[in-house]
Order: structure tokens, then C-alpha cells, then sequence
């Protein structure tokens, strides 16, 4: 597919995911004059953020894709969690409901007048090259009138998350072990968990936070991590930290120092998968281990560069990555920037990826920041000449990004004001 073809007409994107990720990229190819349609499989905008009490299927048999849960409140400041230049309006918490975070986005939507570009309950089924390969071929099933659409369109921004498909450890025993095994991804509330012996495997944000939440109601809670440093957090009194897991019995587990325990319910918060069960193989995409690829600069489909991923990085500051990721994204789909070659795209990608695993990342760890999340963000706004992230944002999520680890009971009590584009202060 050529980039940049089609002056003399309109250019027509098509957005896969009313989310975080979508909303920005749909406000954006919009401001670029575009011709734009989100197809949302949900009856609602707001994504991760939309709370759903089925854990399995949805009323048209597709697999539910939130994975929140009652009374979740942001791990972030709202501060850093709105757009550049749009932000969560101002209350007294800095640490917000979920409630209010779906409120924000649908004030959003509804200002950049993309509400009306969504198609709600619309479920992409294919995404493939036409004959031609000079357009996308994208086929959705209306799900309301029971429906098979056909549409074409110049570019594609796939937008669909990734907290959607559960990513389950293949431990020894794990078919053996009689228990209730979950993933923190059907975990929607902790009455469930009255008076059990609770195992949490992973002690990422949301293992931590269930590992609490589960503790309120469950007669003792172990969390089993592969941090080099324990969380310096302090727990309950019922909840316990081990290392890893090894195997599974009957009963319990066997940890890596040799101890056994036995648990009435495993819950893996283990993360999740990287999947575009939509696209079709001669897309130019392929997934291994959850290091999605050829990309340039972790966004462009290198093979066929008017394809784009918004969101994939993670350890960011999601909300303002993916404004820029979309901002950099359409400087080139719109024309207003020439994309290097292929080749050149290439080798970029190479050299990047040849430094991450000469740091030691592992496959799985092919689009996490984190320490890097600066050079990522400078790098795509220098690369589209684009407004960078301000200063303040970064600094922020530097202070916070690790705040749960330190004292997650009483984190979210914390309040930040924004100062200017350098400086906030803490106020409590």
C-alpha cells in the first residue's frame, strides 16, 4: 500500500476500539479532515474503563472485554491520565472511580464530535488487504440487526487494548490441583472470597490491588512474586508473600524454596496477550510471545504502512502516549509528513530492538518502557515533529508509576495540583 495515496479525495480511517486508545485516534484523524468510523464491539464507548458483571460472554455470545471490577479506583493521578491538551476535570481526589474516568471520557467523545462516527455493538471479524492492495477490506458483523457489513477504507488504526485475553502460566500440576483457578481478569468483586485460602500469582498493579481487596474477606491471602525487591507495602495480617510458584498439587503449591501450601482458590494476575484474532495472515503482522511485529516505532505496520497499532507500549503514561502515538500516526496518514522507506523503517525497527535485548528484555518484554519511556516519547514527536509530552507529566508518573509497591493501602490518598508545563506539587 502506497502512503499518502488518494489526494483528491477524503481520506477514510477506520478505527478499531472506542477506548482510551481509539478516542484519540479518532479525535485526530477527524482534526485532519478524515473521514472517520469507529467500530465498537461494546453498546458503549470507554473500553477497559466500561464495568461489566458477565465475566464470559455478552448478549451476542462475544467474549466480554473489560476486566473491571467493583469499587476500582485509578492507580494513577487523574492528573496524568487525561489527553495533552484535554484534561479530567478538576476535584478534590487525585486518585478517581472508574465511574468517573467513563464520565470523562464521554465528554471527550461527545466535544471532538466523534460519539457520532461509532458504530456501537459492531464486531470487526476481518481486516485484510483488497485485491489491489492499496485499501483495507474490513468486514464487521452488526451484531443489534444480526448483520454482515462489508467496508473499505484507506487506513486502519486498530485500537482493541490488551487487558482483554488472559495470559495463564503452563505450570506443572496445573491439571492436577482440585481448587478454584481464576484469572484476575473474571475478578469483579471479593464477596466471593468469604472465608477461602487465596493464592494470587503476580504482584503487578492489579495483583497487588486484589491480593488486598480478596484480604478483606478471605480467611488468609499468599502473594507470589518474581520481584528482585519485595514490595515494601504492609500488608494485612492475613496476607503473606512468597516467591515463585513451580508446581501445583491437589491441593496447593510447591514455592522455589521448597515450601508447600495448600489454597482453595488460585488467582492468576498474570497479564494478558497481545491477540488481532481479526486480522487476516496476509496483513504483515505477526505475534510471537507478545512482541507484535514488523512496527515502526512500535505504531506503523512496516509491511503495509497505512496499518497502525495505538497502545501497545507498556509502563507509559497510557493516556498522553497514545494522544501522541495518534498524533504521530496521523501526521503521516494525512500526508502533512512522508514516511521513510521500508527499508529505512527496517532498520530502525532492527537497531531498536537489537538494544533492548542487548539490555537483557526478553521477547514478551518487546514493547515495554518503563525506564524508557522518555527516549520513546521524545523520539516520536522529534520523528512527526509533533508536540512532545510536557515535562510535568513525565515527572509525575516517574513519582507515581511505583507507588502502590510502597504503601498500597494508603496510596491513593494522595493529591497532586498541576503548577504549570514543569512543575505540580503534592498538597497533602
Amino acid at each position: 500500500m502506497v502512503q499518502g495515496a488518494k489526494n483528491d479525495k477524503k481520506r477514510t480511517y477506520c478505527v478499531i476500539g472506542a477506548g482510551t486508545a481509539g478516542l484519540c485516534a479518532a479525535r485526530h484523524a477527524l482534526q485532519a479532515g478524515g473521514d472517520v468510523t469507529v467500530f465498537e464491539m461494546a453498546n458503549q464507548l470507554g473500553g477497559t474503563w466500561v464495568f461489566n458483571e458477565e465475566i464470559d460472554k455478552n448478549e451476542y455470545g462475544i467474549d466480554v472485554h473489560s476486566s473491571m471490577y467493583k469499587g476500582l479506583k485509578t492507580n494513577l493521578p487523574k492528573e496524568i491520565m487525561g489527553y495533552p491538551d484535554f484534561s479530567i476535570p478538576e476535584q478534590e481526589s487525585s486518585y478517581i472511580p472508574a465511574e468517573d474516568m467513563l464520565k470523562f471520557f464521554k465528554m471527550f467523545s461527545d466535544t471532538f464530535g466523534i460519539t457520532e462516527t461509532i458504530k456501537f455493538s459492531h464486531y470487526v471479524i476481518r481486516i485484510k488487504p483488497t485485491k489491489d492492495e492499496k485499501r483495507w477490506e474490513v468486514i464487521v458483523r452488526d451484531c443489534p440487526n444480526d448483520a454482515l457489513r462489508t467496508y473499505e477504507f484507506d487506513y486502519v488504526l486498530i485500537c482493541n487494548g490488551h487487558y482483554h485475553t488472559p495470559k495463564l502460566p503452563n505450570y506443572p500440576g496445573i491439571d492436577v490441583y482440585k481448587g478454584k483457578q481464576m484469572h484476575s481478569h473474571d475478578y469483579r468483586c471479593n464477596d466471593p472470597f468469604v472465608g477461602e485460602t487465596v493464592l494470587v500469582i503476580g504482584a503487578g498493579p492489579s495483583g497487588m490491588d486484589l491480593a488486598y481487596e480478596i484480604s478483606k474477606k478471605a480467611e488468609r491471602v499468599t502473594l507470589s512474586h518474581h520481584l528482585k525487591d519485595k514490595p515494601k507495602t504492609a500488608f494485612p495480617d492475613n496476607v503473606t508473600l512468597k516467591h515463585d510458584v513451580v508446581r501445583l498439587t491437589e491441593t496447593g503449591v510447591v514455592f522455589e524454596d521448597g515450601t508447600s501450601q495448600d489454597f482453595s482458590v488460585i488467582c492468576y494476575s498474570t497479564g494478558y496477550k497481545y491477540t488481532f484474532p481479526f486480522l487476516s495472515c496476509d496483513c504483515g503482522i505477526i505475534v510471537e510471545d507478545n512482541y507484535v511485529q514488523k512496527l515502526y516505532k512500535h505504531c506503523i505496520n512496516i509491511r503495509y504502512p497505512t496499518m497502525a497499532f495505538i497502545g501497545l507500549p507498556y509502563y507509559v503514561c497510557a493516556a498522553q502516549m497514545m494522544d501522541l502515538q495518534a498524533r504521530f500516526c496521523i501526521k503521516f496518514f494525512s500526508g502533512d509528513k512522508n514516511l521513510p522507506s521500508q527499508e529505512d523503517m527496517e532498520a530502525d525497527t532492527n537497531a531498536e530492538m537489537e538494544e533492548r535485548w542487548r539490555r537483557g528484555l526478553k521477547k514478551r518484554q518487546a514493547h515495554m518502557m518503563g525506564p524508557q519511556e522518555d527516549v520513546y516519547y521524545d523520539d516520536l514527536a522529534k520523528t512527526a515533529e509533533v508536540d512532545p509530552i510536557k515535562p510535568v507529566i513525565k515527572k509525575l508518573h516517574k513519582l507515581c508509576a511505583f507507588r502502590f509497591s510502597e504503601d498500597l493501602v494508603n496510596f491513593r490518598k494522595d493529591v497532586f495540583r498541576i503548577v504549570d508545563d514543569e512543575t505540580y506539587v503534592k498538597v497533602n
